[in-house]
């Protein structure tokens, strides 16, 4: 009786390990780029008003692992999509001026995804290069959901993240002689379907 007892109670913990480790392996998902932009609001004349604008392209993957609470975001923003709803401040901001894009195309997020609770993450810890220039940035992460889209029936998963940084930090320093802030607020929405 007894050794029937530990046989079942061995093979138990057997599947549950299998179980776990089944659960536990990384799941990659493909950045929707219908349901993502970034978005971003900038000082204007020092106070003055602030301008509002969004990527309209944007690219990348995102790897989680829940049950190891860890994963990695590569995100591509293609810079000439910018749109602030006017297109000459459009033609202005791709221009040497401020992002270049002749001369950088893309800016590219890369980071890693960090305080897991619940099985959702918090952050993520990277980098952002923009206008030919790394630097770290977090991005703080608000809100956070997987769920079966009701339409395509795959996985999807959601967030909306934000950050603030300084662009002068990034050589796009247009408008400082003229009193321009140079903080920059981010705000990111982003969905990503799990890829099969």
């Amino acid at each position: 009786m007894k050794v029937a007892s530990g046989r079942a109670a061995w093979g138990g913990s057997v599947l549950a390990l299998l179980l776990v480790t089944a659960y536990a392996e990384p799941v990659t998902y493909e950045v929707d780029p219908n349901h993502t932009h970034p978005s971003f609001a900038a000082d204007h004349m020092g106070g003055l008003s602030v301008w509002r604008g969004k990527f309209n392209k944007a690219s990348g993957t995102i790897v989680m692992d829940k049950a190891a609470k860890t994963g990695t975001v590569e995100i591509t923003i293609d810079a000439a999509s910018i749109d602030f709803g006017n297109d000459e401040l459009n033609e202005h901001a791709r221009s040497p001026d401020m992002f270049d894009v002749a001369k950088y195309p893309t800016a590219v997020y890369k980071g890693t995804l960090a305080d897991f609770e619940d099985g959702k993450p918090g952050k993520v810890v990277g980098t952002l290069t923009l206008h030919g220039v790394t630097k770290p940035l977090t991005l703080e992460i608000d809100e956070f959901l997987c769920k079966p889209n009701p339409m395509s029936k795959k996985e999807t998963c959601g967030a909306d993240a934000s950050a603030e940084f300084n662009r002068s930090d990034f050589g796009i320093s247009y408008g400082a002689a003229f009193g321009f802030k140079q903080e920059v607020e981010l705000q990111i929405q982003v969905e990503a379907v799990r890829k099969d």
